[in-house]
């Protein structure tokens, strides 16, 4: 007979765990890309010739785990387009990178008002045996939704902190791969970074991870792919799961 899940070992000696939003805890990395690429299509119809936004790849490499603006700053460069930067209040369009970002975040508002985003189980169970064994946890996201998010897909109880974009913003912390975000989480949660885990999914967020000296950097690749568990490796990654429920053992019998 099996008992209660326990923690693997990699996560023993460690005092506290921060985790990324979208794609780790909640199921809307994929909300994100797609409102991403209806915003890049747009611009790049615009401009002629560019092949479209990959809601895979591209997302992957350029977006995911950076603010609206430096996602959309970043994709844009790699396709050599040179919009000026615009700023985060510019009315949605193509015509700035600012315009293109608020386009996207229009497009994932009326997302998020149609189809409500669930957490992952494997994520909830993994929350849960933390909270029983007293380990403090934060939840981290470039994304202004972030807080919406975790209350409506009802796992915000499970954290003692969370820094979203809008605490980012206020605080003036620079997005990832620096560090800044996730240090933060560890000075509200009263743990030093080398005593805390973080679980990412995105490359940024691994490299922030590991620049940040955190004691354990967990890569989540829910693809399943050889690319992108060796490109979170290469990024830092100590450690990479299809899903953090993954890091739960099961307990002995009795």
């Amino acid at each position: 007979m099996t008992g209660a899940p326990s923690l693997a070992a990699c996560l023993h000696s460690l005092r506290a765990v921060i985790f990324d939003t979208d794609g780790v805890i909640t199921d809307s990395a994929a909300v994100h890309a797609a409102a991403w690429k209806d915003a890049f299509d747009a611009c790049l119809a615009a401009v002629g010739g560019q092949r479209p936004f990959d809601p895979v790849d591209d997302y992957l490499r350029h977006v995911d785990g950076r603010s609206r603006q430096d996602g959309a700053a970043a994709f844009l460069r790699s396709r050599g387009l040179d919009l000026p930067p615009g700023a985060p209040d510019d009315a949605p369009g193509t015509d700035t990178v600012g315009a293109v970002a608020a386009r996207k975040e229009e497009l994932f508002s009326a997302r998020l008002r149609n189809d409500p985003v669930a957490p992952f189980p494997g994520t909830v169970r993994l929350l849960e045996e933390l909270r029983r064994q007293g380990v403090p946890c934060a939840a981290v996201s470039a994304s202004r939704h972030a807080t919406e998010l975790l209350s409506a897909a009802g796992v915000r109880p499970l954290f003692e902190a969370v820094v979203d974009g809008n605490e980012a913003n206020r605080l003036h912390l620079p997005g990832k791969p620096d560090p800044a975000l996730f240090v933060e989480a560890a000075r509200r949660l009263g743990i030093p970074p080398a005593d805390t885990a973080v679980v990412e999914d995105a490359l940024a967020g691994v490299e922030a991870g590991r620049r940040g000296g955190f004691g354990l950097v967990v890569g989540v690749d829910r693809t399943a792919g050889p690319y992108s568990a060796t490109a979170l490796r290469r990024r830092g990654a100590d450690v990479v799961v299809a899903d953090p429920g993954e890091l739960l053992t099961a307990g002995a019998g009795g």
